[in-house]
Order: C-alpha cells, then sequence, then structure tokens
C-alpha cells in the first residue's frame, strides 16, 4: 500500500502533468495558423506568402516556423518569391509519428514530397541549423527538384558535442517521458534567458522570437522532437563521415562570427572550400540566430543563389 508522502508525489506530478497539457495546448492555440500538408502519414504545417520562385524555408532544433517570421524573412523574401515556411516533423503545428527515424534524409524526402504536393516543381530551400542539414540532404537526394541551397549556421564537419548526448535524455521511453511532462517544461521555461542569450549572443535577444517560441519549445511533445534530433546531432557527428562534393547546385552559406554553440564560421569556410559552387558570407557581431540579427545578409544571400541558379539551369540541374 502505498504511503502518504508517496501518495502526495504522485498527485503533485499528475498535477504539474495537466498544467502543462493545458499550457501546451493553450501554445497552439495561440499561434498564427497558415496551413497544412498530410505526406505519409505526417500531418506537416506551413506558412505560406508570395509569389514567384518557390522558396522553402527549414528551422532549427526548437524552433518553428515563426522563426522565419519573427526575423521577417518571411515577409521580405516573399516580394520576390512563394515562400513556403515549414514546421518541420513534431515542431509547432507538425506531427511526428513515432517508430521512425527521423533523420535528416528521412525529412529531405518528407519535404520534398510535401513541396510536390503543393504544386511546387524546382525550389531553393533555406535551413537554418539543423534544417541545414535537411537542406544539404534535399540537395543530394532530389537534385531534380532543387535549384539552389541556402544554409544558416549549419553544423557541417563539427566534432560531437556530448552536451547533445544528454539533452537526448528526454527522448528515452518512461524516465524521458515522466520528465517532459513533469518537471522539464517549467525547467525549460526558467532558463529560457539563458538559452535565447547563449544562442543569440553576442547580439541582442530578439524579443519577438522569444515570445513566439517560449511556449511552443516547452511543450512536452515539443521536447521530446528536440530531443530526438539532439540525439540525431550527436550521433551523426559522431560516426558519420559528410561529403558534400557530389552536390552541384549553387549554396550559399551563411555564418555568424560570434557563434556561441559551435564553430560556425571554420564550419562555413570548410564547406565553401569544398563546394565549388558556392559562395559564403561570415556575419560580424552575430551569433547562431544570425537570421535574426541580420536577416538583410540572408535575404541578400538568397537573391545571390537565385541568380546564380536562373544564370546556369544546367549547373542547377545536374
Amino acid at each position: 500500500m502505498l504511503n502518504g508522502p508517496t501518495l502526495l508525489l504522485i498527485a503533485a506530478a499528475a498535477g504539474l502533468a495537466l498544467y502543462n497539457g493545458l499550457r501546451a495546448r493553450r501554445a497552439l492555440r495561440g499561434r498564427r495558423l497558415g496551413r497544412f500538408v498530410d505526406v505519409d502519414g505526417v500531418r506537416l504545417h506551413l506558412l505560406e506568402q508570395g509569389r514567384g520562385m518557390p522558396l522553402l524555408l527549414l528551422h532549427g532544433n526548437g524552433a518553428s516556423a515563426e522563426d522565419f517570421k519573427t526575423s521577417c524573412i518571411l515577409d521580405q523574401a516573399a516580394a520576390g518569391y512563394r515562400v513556403l515556411a515549414f514546421d518541420r516533423p513534431g515542431f509547432g503545428g507538425s506531427s511526428r509519428p513515432i517508430g521512425k527515424v527521423w533523420s535528416a534524409a528521412a525529412q529531405a524526402d518528407l519535404i520534398n514530397e510535401a513541396a510536390a504536393e503543393l504544386g511546387v516543381g524546382r525550389y531553393l530551400v533555406l535551413g537554418h541549423s539543423w534544417g541545414a542539414a535537411v537542406a544539404l540532404k534535399m540537395a543530394h537526394r532530389h537534385p531534380g527538384s532543387v535549384a539552389g541551397v541556402v544554409l544558416v549556421s549549419g553544423y557541417h564537419f563539427a566534432p560531437p558535442r556530448y552536451e547533445l548526448a544528454l539533452s537526448a535524455l528526454p527522448a528515452v521511453p518512461v524516465i524521458g517521458t515522466a520528465l517532459r511532462h513533469t518537471l522539464l517544461p517549467p525547467l525549460v521555461r526558467l532558463g529560457w534567458g539563458w538559452s535565447m542569450r547563449r544562442i543569440f549572443g553576442p547580439a541582442a535577444i530578439s524579443s519577438a522570437f522569444s515570445a513566439a517560441t517560449r511556449e511552443l519549445a516547452s511543450r512536452p511533445s515539443q521536447l521530446r522532437s528536440i530531443a530526438a534530433e539532439s540525439f540525431l546531432m550527436w550521433s551523426t557527428a559522431l560516426f558519420a563521415r559528410p561529403r558534400y562534393c557530389d552536390i552541384f547546385v549553387p549554396v550559399g552559406i551563411v555564418a555568424g562570427a560570434g557563434d556561441q554553440l559551435f564553430d560556425a564560421p571554420a564550419e562555413a569556410l570548410r564547406l565553401h572550400a569544398e563546394l565549388a559552387n558556392s559562395l559564403v558570407d561570415i556575419v560580424p557581431d552575430a551569433g547562431h540566430m544570425v537570421h535574426q540579427t541580420a536577416p538583410q545578409a540572408v535575404l541578400a544571400m538568397i537573391d545571390k543563389v537565385a541568380a546564380l541558379s536562373s544564370a546556369d539551369p544546367e549547373l542547377s540541374g545536374r
């Protein structure tokens, strides 16, 4: 028979899980609603705006399509492109079915198929952070669809960061599930300011991004996706031997000179040296969220890659 303290602990955990669930539902109700596309059992949410050459936007780990709304990249790029900003599987309003490893390759295939379902032919694709890995896989696996790639703060060759392995704990069955629904959401909210300083530094934090992302990122379901992708980032860095020389479409590479998560400028320059048809821009006084603090640099790179793709369509179609 359970004693009093145990019953009290169970009741407290149940109450905390209920409270976190209510906040999670409220976070989804309060976000800007776009449209949905169903592909291979996944319900993907996206924001769409503008007309012109299609431009797909893929956010990093922990964020959502709103990342490109709060940075103004979605609005400004829509002046010349048909922009589709996706919630990747498990983030924002998109589902992430259990039982499949949502690697960069799996997500690349999914997003490419979603684009086809939406009537998109050849497109440009921009990826931030882990989204950059997905964008590169799209160029590698679907060269007939991808006209050009823009990579922002990409994790291309970096050595394994063991804090990523620790961050995968919330994806572990039973223990991770209990943590995601009880203690982890309030802890994430409590440490939100520190997290924002780390990803934005040395630049100022975007209050719009912080406010739009805090409640979404602390939902139990999204915490599972964050943990799973942290593990994928760690294991990929530990075991994979990336080769990018067979990517022939134009590639624009942007990194913040002061990125505090890893040596993003070194990653960018190494990839630039490996890809013959690439451009690089190391943005001073910017961190991992360079697209938030220096959106004009990213928008300029999009235009440059689009121009290269249009000027040499045979190269883009190899």
